[in-house]
């Protein structure tokens, strides 16, 4: 549904969201650690959402990414929108370049009214959303097996 970016600068954003909200830097390894990703690869993506102003950074011994009360009110849409566009919202999901009201594909009306959800889940979940859930390892950033995210 995601693509491969957008999925690590989603979850990416969850964890540096909990582990930063008592406004301390999380450093790249850490982050990579704690969703079992490539380090560079998270390191790319933390950079971007920095460029894009949905993270803030700093550098030295005491740097690294942290998400300020503003930054924590950013929506999962707007993270989707920005790195995967609106593609996954607005494109047939049968892969058709002309499918539309007036020329639908077979399951246009039927995927419809699921389209609509998922822009309403994303556009109503803010990054900020799962803090307590994730602190107390009801959900987990990680592959299932590998354990719950630590503080």
């Amino acid at each position: 549904m995601f693509s491969q970016s957008c999925k690590y600068a989603i979850r990416a954003m969850f964890l540096v969201a909990q582990r930063s909200s008592e406004g301390r830097f999380v450093g790249i390894k850490e982050v990579a650690e704690g969703l079992d990703a490539p380090q560079h690869f998270i390191a790319k993506i933390l950079q971007d959402l920095s460029k894009r102003g949905f993270i803030t950074s700093a550098k030295g011994p005491k740097g690294g990414f942290l998400i300020d009360v503003n930054q924590r009110n950013t929506t999962l849409y707007d993270l989707v929108l920005a790195i995967d566009g609106n593609k996954l919202i607005t494109s047939c999901c049968l892969g058709l370049k002309d499918c539309s009201e007036k020329n639908p594909c077979p399951v246009h009306n039927d995927f419809k009214p699921i389209r609509k959800k998922i822009h309403s889940m994303l556009d109503n979940t803010k990054v900020c959303d799962y803090n307590d859930e994730l602190a107390q390892s009801v959900f987990y950033l990680k592959d299932a097996g590998i354990g719950p995210i630590t503080n």
